[in-house]
């Protein structure tokens, strides 16, 4: 049974080391939809200061983009009792969404094009390198057909249609994926590699991805599934959110896809 006051806490992991693409507007996403919902949020920075239980605390994470020294940076200090508690939030299942830096870290490693190969969590079996400073950047508009099962599931479920994202990709690095499901099917852009038309990682609940702009206020049904998904979660109760107004969102989604020629089925609910 839900409490008559519902809370969540996002976590931000490394919100001045990780935010270099804007992907700080995941959080004001997130957090206003639950606002405008009448839920009580709050914003939690897990960084240098955060303790181990800050991290056990969290209902939904966020990550963001990092360039190749501040990623150093978070990987020097998320080790011990901090990295167990975020591997242990993920393999239980809370939802996050993990952008371009970030998906790297969990990871088994990144190889930058210059310096030392920057070892992750070794979570999502796959691995990130930098092919080198000569190679072109993966940078454009990007649309991804949702294909790792249960996401796919889910999402359809929540907006009656198959789910495409829209985002922008801005990466150097190539990530190829081990037995880590894909999140989505390349339909404009590169994408993990631009060779196998794969983009981004589902695993339980954690949505890791290139996918800028940033990523919730394009696809803001995403913000619902992970919010829906952390109370499900945190009260261990169905739950169906109030459905919000996402017409001018839906616009710039449809003016985008009219702009790339890019065909997707209707959104028909929220």
């Amino acid at each position: 049974m839900l409490p008559e006051q519902i809370e969540l806490t996002i976590g931000w992991l490394y919100p001045t080391l990780m935010s270099t693409y804007g992907d700080r507007g995941n959080v004001i996403c997130l957090q206003k939809r639950c606002e405008w919902r009448g839920y009580t949020v709050k914003v939690l920075p897990l960084d240098q200061n955060a303790t181990a239980a800050n991290f056990q605390s969290i209902d939904i994470i966020v990550g963001g983009g990092a360039q190749d020294r501040q990623q150093e940076i978070v990987m020097r200090d998320l080790r011990g009792t901090k990295a167990e508690a975020l591997r242990e939030k993920i393999d239980n299942g809370t939802p996050g969404v993990f952008t371009c830096g970030a998906p790297q870290l969990l990871g088994h490693y990144y190889e930058p094009a210059l310096g030392q190969r920057i070892e992750g969590l070794g979570l999502l079996d796959f691995v990130s390198v930098h092919p080198g400073t000569n190679a072109r950047r993966c940078i454009g508009n990007l649309v991804v057909e949702v294909t790792a099962k249960q996401l796919a599931q889910e999402l359809a479920d929540l907006i009656g249609s198959p789910a495409y994202l829209i985002g922008f990709e801005n990466h150097g690095g190539r990530t190829k994926l081990g037995k880590v499901e894909a999140l989505g099917k390349v339909v404009q852009g590169l994408g993990n590699n631009g060779e196998d038309g794969t983009e981004g990682a589902f695993y339980q609940n954690a949505i890791a991805t290139y996918s800028h702009g940033p990523l919730l206020p394009k696809n803001p049904f995403v913000a619902d599934w992970l919010i829906q998904t952390a109370l499900r979660q945190k009260y261990q109760s169905p739950i169906s959110l109030t459905p919000l107004n996402d017409t001018l969102a839906q616009q710039a989604r449809d003016l985008m896809f009219q702009r790339l020629r890019v065909k997707t089925p209707a959104i028909t609910q929220n």
